[in-house]
């Protein structure tokens, strides 16, 4: 089985489509290969030549999935679809063509779109992760993030939830690392707190790729500044227990909403407990077998 990805180079974008990849092959009884294609090397002129050769050179293997995350992927992807016609074509979003063009379009349900033949809602974006079955009893992971086009930074909003979370916490392991968009200051401050010595400070910079994914699955427990959306669910499909630390808001829209939809867990599910959201998420497992199942249809 052979998959081709058509890439906008974005990463957050790339951990979806690995993650379903790397889900189908846990699954398949045959081999199944990936193939990431850039959608520089993919210009609309070669691949609508393409129609009449029925193949593409780039391509090294005729497809039997073709993947696609970006907006700016979905017409290449449309296009690979009529030049190798037995493939599945699947759209990880909500796309700007109608739903039925492509065969599937996985798509967040905090995107208010209702499940159909050609739709697989899933809670939150698809990731690479899976539960080890690892994590460590009172190891705790704090995970900052920033400013965004949503939330607005308040460094002493995030301190005395870190403290809350530390003296809450007196004989666990904190763990605590930052994020691209954590202020650079903000460290200086939390050095200076008396609280600062019981925990292990990593910073983003020098912490090395999958640092954190490997931190996940030791953690019992993971807590997330809000405006951290994929890495609340990332922390979720880890297996952790996981909190969410409140950054004031800009604007309220559908991801916000959907924050405040976990966090309303906490007193509708007996299994939340001491604030911390206790799903068992593995959607990107349950996305491959949906997509198995129905391969021959």
């Amino acid at each position: 089985m052979h998959i081709v990805y058509v890439s906008d180079g974005k990463a957050g974008h790339r951990s979806q489509a690995v993650g379903l990849y790397q889900a189908m092959q846990r699954q398949s009884a045959e081999n199944v290969t990936f193939e990431e294609i850039n959608i520089t090397d993919l210009p609309i002129f070669s691949l609508l030549m393409g129609l009449f050769k029925h193949s593409i050179g780039i391509v090294t293997k005729k497809p039997d999935f073709i993947f696609a995350v970006g907006s700016h992927t979905q017409l290449r992807v449309l296009l690979l679809g009529k030049i190798y016609q037995q493939a599945k074509t699947i759209v990880m979003m909500k796309p700007n063509f109608p739903f039925h063009w492509f065969d599937y379009a996985i798509i967040p349900e905090h995107d208010d779109v209702e499940a159909s033949e050609h739709v697989i809602i899933t809670k939150g974006a698809l990731n690479p992760i899976v539960n080890e079955q690892r994590h460590e009893s009172s190891r705790i992971l704090i995970a900052l993030g920033g400013s965004s086009k949503r939330h607005q930074w308040n460094d002493q909003k995030v301190l005395d939830s870190i403290q809350a979370i530390v003296e809450n916490n007196l004989s666990a392991a904190v763990i605590l690392t930052t994020s691209r968009r954590t202020p650079s200051e903000f460290l200086v401050q939390l050095e200076q707190q008396k609280y600062a010595s019981q925990i292990q400070i990593f910073p983003v910079e020098e912490t090395p790729q999958g640092w954190i994914f490997e931190e996940m699955q030791k953690a019992e427990a993971v807590w997330v500044t809000e405006d951290s959306v994929s890495m609340i669910f990332e922390a979720l499909t880890a297996g952790c227990k996981v909190g969410v630390i409140k950054v004031d808001r800009i604007k309220s829209d559908r991801i916000t909403q959907m924050v405040d939809r976990l966090l309303s867990l906490h007193q509708e599910d007996e299994a939340c407990q001491n604030n911390l959201i206790n799903l068992h998420l593995n959607e990107a497992t349950r996305v491959a077998e949906i997509l198995f199942k129905n391969r021959d249809v």
